[in-house]
C-alpha cells in the first residue's frame, strides 16, 4: 500500500465561459490539495492507496471523501473534524499555469494529529505542498515522514511550495533541508528549485536517492548520483496545469512498485519519466485536477 499524506481542499476555478476573462468571474468548485490530487491520481492508476489527512465533516469535506471513495482511495486514515474545509482560489495565466489565494485560518487539515501507527504493508510514503508549511499540522506530517523513513519506508517529497503561505522563507529553507536524510525521492518543479535555492547534486548529498525535476513544455529531468536523464514533455492542448505536478508523483510511485529508486538505470528511468509525462498532460487537458485513469494510459 502507498500512503499519501497531507491536505486536501476545495479549488475555486474560473469556469473558462467568460470571454474576455475577468476577476468576477464566476468560479466553480474542485477537489484539490497536491497529496489529494495525488492520492486520486494513484487509485485512478489501479494503486492500492490510502490518504492520511484531516477533512472536515461540512458539504465540501463530505464530497472530498467521496472522491476518494470514487478513485478507490481508503480512507481508513482519513481523520474529520467540524472545522471548515481549506480554500484555494486559482486565477489561470494564458498558458493555463494557475496561481492561488489560500483560505486557511481555523481549517480542518491543519489540525491534522500524528497516527499511532499506519496499516501492515505499507511500502511507501508521499508528503508535500500546504501540509508542510501550515502549523500545527506541518510538524505531524513531518514527525510521521520521519518515524516512517526510519522504519524503512520508501518517502517522495514534493514540497510544491506556496511562498504567500510561508511567513518565514528562511525557517522553511531551514526545515526543507532537514527532511531531505528522510526522503528517497525528492520531485519538485522548476519554480520550486529557484526558491529553495541549491543543486541538484547539493539536494542529492543530503540523502535522496533520486531527484526528479519537472520543467513545465521542457519535459521531466531525473539526477541521480551517477547519471541524469530527461524526457520530452508530451504535447497536449492545455485547459490548465492544475494537478499536473501531483499526477507525476502518482506515475512517478507506481511506476516504482516493487523496484528500489537505486535499481534502476537510465533506460528504467527515461520509460518511467515519459510514462509520467503522457499522464501530466492527460491532467492537463480537462479542467481542474483531473488525473488519467490506467486505460487511459495504454
Amino acid at each position: 500500500m502507498i500512503v499519501v499524506a497531507g491536505e486536501s481542499l476545495i479549488d475555486l476555478v474560473p469556469d473558462g465561459a467568460a470571454a474576455p476573462p475577468s476577476p468576477l468571474d464566476p468560479l466553480v468548485p474542485r477537489p484539490g490539495g497536491g497529496p489529494y490530487n495525488t492520492a486520486v491520481a494513484l487509485g485512478r492508476l489501479g494503486a492500492e492507496v490510502a490518504f492520511c489527512s484531516r477533512v472536515s465533516t461540512d458539504a465540501f469535506g463530505e464530497a472530498l471523501v467521496a472522491g476518494l471513495r470514487a478513485a478507490g482511495v481508503s480512507d481508513v486514515l482519513v481523520q474529520r473534524g467540524p472545522e471548515p474545509t481549506t480554500l484555494a482560489v486559482a486565477t489561470l495565466g494564458a498558458d493555463g499555469s494557475a496561481r492561488y489565494g489560500f483560505y486557511v485560518e481555523g481549517t480542518a487539515d491543519r489540525l491534522f494529529a500524528l497516527p499511532p501507527s499506519l496499516p501492515a504493508g505499507v511500502r511507501a510514503l508521499a508528503f508535500g505542498t500546504c501540509s508542510l508549511a501550515l502549523e500545527p499540522g506541518a510538524s505531524a506530517y513531518e514527525a510521521l515522514l520521519r518515524r516512517e523513513s526510519r522504519r524503512g519506508a520508501f518517502t517522495l517529497l514534493d514540497p510544491n511550495v506556496r511562498a504567500g503561505l510561508i511567513p518565514d522563507a528562511a525557517a522553511y529553507r531551514e526545515r526543507f533541508a532537514g527532511w531531505l536524510p528522510y526522503v528517497s525521492l525528492l520531485k519538485l518543479s522548476e519554480e520550486d528549485a529557484s526558491w529553495l535555492g541549491g543543486t541538484p547534486a547539493e539536494w542529492l548529498a543530503r540523502g535522496p536517492s533520486a531527484v526528479v525535476l519537472t520543467r513545465g513544455a521542457e519535459g521531466l529531468t531525473v539526477f541521480t548520483p551517477s547519471y541524469e536523464v530527461s524526457v520530452p514533455s508530451v504535447r497536449m492542448p492545455v485547459v490548465d496545469t492544475i494537478g499536473a505536478g501531483d499526477t507525476v508523483n502518482a506515475a512517478l510511485l507506481h511506476g516504482l512498485a516493487d523496484r528500489p529508486v537505486g535499481t534502476l538505470d537510465a533506460g528504467a528511468w527515461s520509460d518511467l519519466l515519459a510514462y509520467a509525462a503522457r499522464a501530466a498532460a492527460l491532467t492537463c487537458t480537462r479542467a481542474g485536477a483531473e488525473p488519467p485513469y490506467a486505460r487511459e494510459l495504454g
